[in-house]
């Protein structure tokens, strides 16, 4: 039978504040070993924020500018936001670069559920904000947050690629602050799937007083 090793721990007592971290990383600096104390959700949010894999996905003159801002002058490669995946399963963040017709509604929302959890939606440009110029159109939809939860808006008509670089920052910031372990702060409020639970909900509500 094979005996377990023996680890001396430290006692827990000796963790209330954060002295008894500093005075282990000072020792161990001391000894010439290089150590940073981090949390694990700092450190997989600090590479996620930089990993950013954005959707190909653009239907009017935004997409230009999202095409702009990946040249080589804005250069969007430093932010590790260059490697635009053309399937939404290996996509974590879509770019909503233009106009969404009510046609078109279904198709964004059946890419947005193809997408691997976590994942981010960032509404680009006036058309995506609100309908931009055809807000009083029939036929286009006022806001892609009728049809998906927004985490970013970029607005402009079209946005600038300095504007949409910006935009892009703040979904870092947004993604560095969620807890990777356990709960997030993010909260998706999903407007379809609001209105499909209330219209299942009426559908038993009607069986039962069948």
């Amino acid at each position: 039978m094979m005996k377990k090793p023996k680890i001396k721990n430290i006692p827990y007592e000796e963790f209330k504040d954060n002295e008894t971290f500093e005075q282990l990383v000072a020792e161990l600096n001391q000894n010439g070993t290089n150590v940073i104390v981090r949390t694990l959700d700092e450190l997989i949010d600090w590479g996620r924020s930089n990993s950013l894999w954005p959707l190909t996905f653009a239907t009017s003159c935004c997409g230009i500018e999202f095409m702009a801002t990946c040249a080589a002058r804005y250069d969007i490669a430093r932010f590790g936001f260059e490697i635009t995946r053309n399937s939404p399963r290996q996509a974590d963040v879509i770019l909503v670069s233009g106009t969404i017709t009510t046609k078109m509604a279904p198709v964004l929302k059946r890419l947005y559920d193809q997408m691997a959890d976590p994942k981010y939606v960032v509404a680009v440009g006036g058309c995506a904000i609100s309908g931009g110029p055809f807000c009083k159109s029939y036929h286009v939809v006022k806001g892609v947050d009728q049809v998906i939860p927004v985490d970013v808006y970029v607005p402009g008509c079209p946005p600038r690629p300095e504007s949409f670089l910006y935009g892009m920052m703040q979904l870092q910031r947004k993604v560095k602050a969620e807890n990777f372990f356990g709960t997030t702060n993010r909260k998706e409020n999903d407007p379809y799937s609001l209105k499909m639970d209330k219209e299942n909900e009426q559908i038993l509500n009607e069986l039962e007083e069948a």
